[in-house]
């Protein structure tokens, strides 16, 4: 099968996933929205990565990241090393190839595979990486 088949099979096969996720409707106004900020919940606190457990989950991402000079097939694309790398730069991104912001149809599908701890323990683990 030819790369071009096999990527346009691939955003195909993404786009039709995301047509499938409900809409969310936007949120109304109500008393309870429009009351001070104090009474507001806290946000959540910032999940903390464990690079111990990131291990474990970041060894599918050596097959492309971990070889020095590879390229992707198709497209032909350089792939950057990402050991070592800023763990909030490695947190951005995962999560933004999670939401599709970040596109990229191999790291969308891997993301999108990883729950919110996972990206944090995945950005642990590599950042430690030297």
């Amino acid at each position: 099968m030819r790369p071009l088949m096999i990527a346009a099979c691939l955003a195909l096969t993404t786009a039709v996933a995301f047509a499938d996720e409900p809409k969310q409707e936007p949120a109304t106004t109500t008393a309870a929205t429009t009351a001070p900020a104090a009474a507001a919940p806290a946000a959540a606190p910032a999940i903390k990565g464990d690079a111990a457990a990131g291990k474990g989950l970041a060894y599918t991402c050596q097959g492309c990241h971990g070889i020095t000079g590879y390229k992707n097939a198709y497209p032909s694309y350089h792939v950057p090393r990402i050991g070592g790398q800023s763990e909030q730069y490695l947190l951005n991104a995962l999560t933004e190839y999670k939401k599709g912001t970040r596109k990229h149809p191999t790291m969308q599908a891997q993301a999108q595979s990883f729950s919110d701890q996972d990206i944090a323990n995945i950005a642990a683990y590599l950042s430690s990486l030297k």
